[in-house]
């Protein structure tokens, strides 16, 4: 493209350099990603699942699949799974809790459909020392939880992610699902490079992630977490790894991502159109927390100054896609203008072929210029998802939906800054307004009467006789964390 700025294309100078400065620092983040390297296994663990690991997982409506994802789970061997639910599922998730594990899977309400409040009643009824959030369709490899550990031995870290991988619902993928495994594929190699340049990662997913829980019990992070506000009117339900990564940031936790097969969890997507619901959601959550992250906590921009160069780099990435298409037209348009009328004068290798055939047309001049840019697309999209198709090649053919989902999705982030105001959930129905379920759990916590419900025949656990107590180890505290002035949940 550099060799079309010469004579008459000046304007395209500009947008050459943009285009070698982007893959730049794409290599950049290749390299940084194969010199990444996991934390070891330690020879003598600090910490042990089977007395240190609650494993919280909120939901409403769990399957036949809730099975194959807790039997993952208790392969680790932790010492309690808490499934929270809305009362009117208890009934059903008990069940299948019984036909796993009765002994080691507990089930516990909330009277109302919200994640955040069913996240936060279970950190209130963990008693270990780690906590950790999953999915209820989250496939683990036998040694996750061990790896996942193993980062705990340094004190200094809070939370800690993994990498994954796409778990088709059916006997194929369908493209929906070969579109998410792309996208996760890129992923895997930024968070691996993001947390090899400076320790940093912009989001700790949810599907599967680790935290103290003395960061967790602390009754500051409780109340924000349940009432955190874009905007300060409209109060937010999904987003919560995105608000538990920038808590670790500002108070000051390191985070770690074990990018490994040993730790690399299977999971789930929409297997049909319903899947650009649940990308518009992520859009949305993730513009909110990157201009937060950005512009009002700002705490990124010291503690992980390459975390924060990507999240910039995101802002402008929509509209800077959107503009090759639009040159294309553009030089198109231009082509069909004799030079001498204002028109461009196209280089000779673009034209070279129609040479050959005994003349240059113009018809013949557009259709280089389109195929040009078409086989450009075609060989830097490829080249980007070769790490994925090194291990499934037949998806090659999926490259093209992929291109045409990079357009898409440009339109759609765009779409998702002006409608940051939506909070909903998106994808599934049973969520209540989070609003009505904070206020129903504010209620109870102040003596409204809420009481947890349990079926008479589920086993008994001991409960605890007094109300939950802020959680700190047995021994000396980790982290000593200094006075920090806080609005609406956030440190600012």
């Amino acid at each position: 493209m550099l060799r079309l700025t010469s004579d008459h294309f000046p304007v395209f100078v500009p947008f050459g350099v943009i285009g070698f400065y982007r893959y730049l620092w794409y290599l950049i983040r290749i390299a940084a990603s194969l010199t990444y390297r996991p934390v070891p296994l330690p020879e003598n663990p600090t910490y042990i699942a089977e007395e240190d690991v609650t494993i919280i997982v909120p939901t409403i409506d769990a399957g036949e699949e809730f099975k194959e994802a807790a039997h993952s789970w208790l392969v680790g061997k932790p010492k309690e799974i808490l499934i929270i639910t809305e009362e009117k599922m208890l009934g059903p998730l008990q069940d299948l809790a019984n036909q796993v594990d009765p002994e080691r899977i507990r089930v516990l309400t909330v009277p109302f459909a919200n994640k955040r409040l069913q996240m936060s009643h279970g950190i209130k009824n963990t008693t270990t020392d780690i906590i950790v959030f999953a999915d209820d369709d989250a496939i683990w490899p036998p040694t996750l939880l061990p790896y996942v550990l193993a980062c705990f031995e340094d004190q200094k870290v809070g939370g800690v992610g993994t990498s994954q991988r796409v778990q088709p619902v059916g006997e194929r993928m369908t493209v929906w699902e070969v579109l998410a495994a792309f996208r996760l594929s890129i992923r895997n190699i930024e968070i691996a490079s993001s947390t090899h340049i400076d320790g940093g990662i912009p989001c700790l997913s949810g599907r599967t992630a680790a935290y103290r829980t003395v960061i967790l019990k602390d009754p500051e992070f409780l109340h924000g977490f349940t009432h955190d506000y874009w905007l300060g009117k409209y109060q937010l339900n999904s987003g919560d790894d995105k608000f538990l990564t920038r808590w670790m940031v500002s108070h000051g936790w390191s985070t770690y991502v074990q990018c490994c097969k040993e730790a690399e969890l299977l999971s789930t997507m929409k297997p049909n159109w319903r899947f650009l619901k649940q990308v518009l959601r992520w859009t949305r959550n993730t513009w909110r927390s990157d201009l937060r992250s950005l512009f009002m906590e700002r705490y990124i921009w010291t503690a992980h100054p390459y975390v924060a160069y990507t999240m910039v780099d995101k802002l402008f990435n929509p509209f800077t896609l959107l503009v090759g298409p639009v040159l294309v037209a553009y030089v198109v348009y231009k082509s069909t203008i004799p030079v001498q009328d204002g028109g461009y004068h196209l280089p000779w290798w673009w034209v070279y072929l129609s040479i050959l055939r005994g003349g240059v047309h113009t018809e013949r001049i557009h259709r280089n210029v389109i195929i040009s840019y078409v086989v450009w697309l075609l060989a830097t999209r490829t080249a980007k998802l070769l790490p994925h198709l090194w291990y499934r090649p037949q998806d090659i053919i999926y490259v093209p939906a992929f291109i045409l989902f990079g357009y898409y999705f440009a339109v759609m982030k765009i779409y998702a800054l002006l409608t940051l105001h939506e909070t909903g959930w998106g994808t599934r129905a049973g969520i209540g307004d989070a609003r009505a379920a904070t206020a129903a759990a504010d209620a109870g916590a102040t003596g409204g009467g809420y009481i947890e419900k349990t079926l008479p025949d589920t086993p008994g656990y001991p409960q605890p006789q007094q109300p939950p107590q802020p959680y700190a180890p047995p021994q000396q505290q980790y982290y000593q964390q200094t006075p920090v002035e806080m609005q609406t949940g956030y440190a600012r």
